[in-house]
């Protein structure tokens, strides 16, 4: 089997499906959808625990049920988009998010809300992946896919910072209900526009019979993975459930590999990730993720907690961040991304993100949001952005178009479980710095208001330990994209090192047999 390049020197720019355009505004419209859930029912959590009568112990399942349900589903999702087709996927998907985010907003107990956010997690591992491929095999043009997916990209960056807004404005002024009600009009709008504008190219699909041996080692592997994280966030790390739903996790994953090398019709076919521009996209990208997730939450934190922001005010005081990456995707790394080779947009966005997260580390108490907060946020914004775009056209490009599903269901799952290691690593991290200082702190304090600048001091100080660890993951990534990543653009030339032909490395593929 080998792949060569379809698009002849001469053919038009344009290509594919004539209402692409359209068809890219309803799946840009889902993914908003799904990457605002993720924080916009974080910002509900308080007032949903309160009306609904959940324990404090308890209450880490509003956002674990959906991790372990999107993260544990991601790769059968990505499959069922292969087998059945993206569109049908796409909109089943879309249809049962609304329905299960129906049953959240009308929760009367714990147990009716946690089914909810399990069932919108497995809704949206199928929706992910559909959404993420649909792009990947209906814009072929490299012009015309730098900017699908630079608006992807700048969506899939910036929409969780838009869920803290709009989680903050609805828990606010109306009812913490509506930041389950509020995906319904986005679903509908989405499956429909899709149902009646999306046509999928032909000859895409991947009818082999399902892999159940793989479906079954990767679910429960991945599920024990970011189970694992979330119990050492709230048990610690020597807790011997955490340590043995590790275990458990390396070798169900180990198990996974060791199964689809030798089944027929694997779920993950190795190919896909053993490329190495594909799977250094996967691991930089989770990695970036780690740094990221971590960090949003210890902002909301400061803001709320340290310098007294209402919900709403938070929200807002993240909206350079969502202008950086929306600048970062649809200008910097769309007008780039088809004159210089993807590693020199990635390695530098992720670096001048890592210099954002490095001013983070200066936090105090009396830091002033213009000052210290506001320049890391558009930085954050303008690197994440920049370097989200080449990654997420370079994940599906070149994939035979039978495994785009599952390549594209890997992006989503570096996302989520870098999200999910991120989230546990870092506030684990932040816990000891901040017990640590109070210990060593509180002694010399002798009235009640010196004991609370001691709690805040220790509070910031643990963020600042944490935010360290931060930019080491953004350096990091930076360096595996270098190492890694070697496509070029899309000129014909090849890019030193590569050793290949950069036509033939960004140009349209037919698989031929």
């Amino acid at each position: 089997m080998s792949e060569t390049a379809a698009k002849a020197p001469g053919a038009p720019a344009t290509s594919g499906d004539a209402n692409r355009w359209k068809a890219l505004v309803f799946i840009a419209l889902a993914q908003l959808m799904v990457v605002l859930d993720a924080t916009i029912v974080n910002i509900a959590l308080p007032s949903a625990q309160q009306d609904l009568g959940i324990s404090d112990g308890n209450r880490q399942w509003v956002v674990t049920a959906y991790a372990l349900a999107f993260g544990g589903l991601l790769l059968f999702g990505g499959r069922i988009a292969d087998l059945w087709g993206r569109k049908n996927a796409f909109v089943v998907g879309l249809v049962g998010f609304a329905a299960a985010s129906a049953l959240g907003g009308a929760a009367t107990n714990e147990a009716m809300m946690f089914g909810a956010r399990a069932l919108q997690g497995a809704f949206g591992a199928l929706l992910a992946p559909a959404a993420l491929s649909l792009l990947a095999v209906m814009f072929t043009d490299a012009k015309e896919r730098a900017k699908a997916f630079g608006i992807y990209g700048a969506i899939a960056g910036g929409g969780g910072a838009v869920g803290f807004i709009l989680g903050g404005v609805l828990t606010e002024y109306m009812d913490w209900r509506w930041t389950f009600f509020v995906n319904i009009p986005f679903a509908v709008a989405a499956a429909l526009g899709a149902y009646f504008v999306i046509r999928e190219p032909e000859g895409g699909r991947n009818r082999n019979p399902l892999d159940i041996p793989g479906v079954l080692l990767s679910t429960t592997g991945l599920v024990a993975l970011v189970y694992g994280f979330t119990r050492a966030e709230t048990d610690g790390w020597g807790d011997s459930m955490t340590v043995g739903l590790f275990v458990a996790s390396a070798l169900l994953l180990v198990a996974f590999v060791v199964t689809e090398a030798k089944v027929k019709a694997p779920l993950l076919p190795l190919r896909v990730v053993t490329d190495r521009n594909r799977g250094g996209i996967y691991l930089s990208l989770g990695i970036a993720i780690i740094a990221m997730f971590g960090t949003f939450l210890f902002l909301t934190y400061y803001l709320q907690i340290v310098k007294g922001y209402t919900p709403i005010k938070t929200g807002f005081a993240f909206m350079p961040m969502i202008v950086g990456m929306m600048i970062g995707s649809t200008q910097i790394g769309t007008r780039l991304m088809t004159r210089v080779p993807a590693r020199l947009l990635m390695g530098p966005g992720f670096l001048v993100a890592a210099s954002g997260m490095f001013l983070l580390t200066q936090l105090e108490i009396g830091s002033s949001y213009a000052s210290t907060v506001l320049p890391s946020m558009v930085l954050l914004g303008l690197g994440m952005g920049t370097a989200f775009m080449p990654a997420m056209s370079l994940a599906t490009l070149g994939v035979e178009p039978r495994d785009a599903g599952v390549a594209s269901a890997m992006v989503n799952t570096s996302q989520q479980v870098g999200g999910a290691i991120g989230t546990a690593l870092l506030n684990t991290i932040a816990a000891s710095a901040t017990t640590s200082y109070i210990t060593d702190h509180i002694g010399g304090a002798t009235s009640k208001s010196q004991q609370q600048l001691v709690q805040l001091q220790g509070m910031v100080h643990g963020y600042t330990n944490a935010i360290w660890f931060a930019v080491g993951m953004l350096v990091l990534a930076a360096v595996i994209v270098s190492v890694f990543v070697n496509a070029g653009r899309p000129d014909g030339t090849t890019v030193a090192g590569s050793g290949e032909s950069v036509e033939d490395e960004l140009a349209v593929p037919v698989v031929v047999h």
